[in-house]
């Protein structure tokens, strides 16, 4: 199983940004996808949390500025990150719980991570 994330990039304060993460492989059905990110010098902490059935959850950092969806077919979940401010800069890593085969137990798997950079 591979998640591909992209759609990182520069942006100014104010500006807004879409990224989006595809699992790929031998997958019978994923649980939930989301994002973590992680500034320079600090720990992974979660952004936001998408189930298969579309209950979101946000980190309170997000709220009202960032909107998570899922698109079951493609297998794909995307972030959409409005008024960003240089505090959200770092890098955004994807992960989907992924039920290879029937009868499996989840796994969690990560995406590379995409560099998102805010300047002020």
């Amino acid at each position: 199983v591979q998640l591909q994330a992209s759609g990182g990039g520069l942006v100014q304060f104010g500006g807004s940004l879409r990224l989006s993460c595809a699992a790929s492989g031998i997958i019978f059905s994923i649980n939930g996808m989301g994002w973590y990110r992680q500034a320079p010098g600090k720990q992974r902490e979660l952004v936001a949390t998408i189930t298969s059935g579309g209950t979101t959850n946000y980190a309170d950092s997000g709220k009202g500025r960032f909107t998570i969806s899922g698109d079951n077919d493609k297998k794909t979940v995307y972030l959409q990150m409005n008024s960003l401010k240089p505090e959200d800069t770092g890098v955004y890593y994807c992960y989907g719980d992924v039920v290879r085969l029937r009868h499996l137990s989840p796994t969690r798997y990560w995406g590379q991570g995409t560099l998102v950079t805010v300047s002020s």
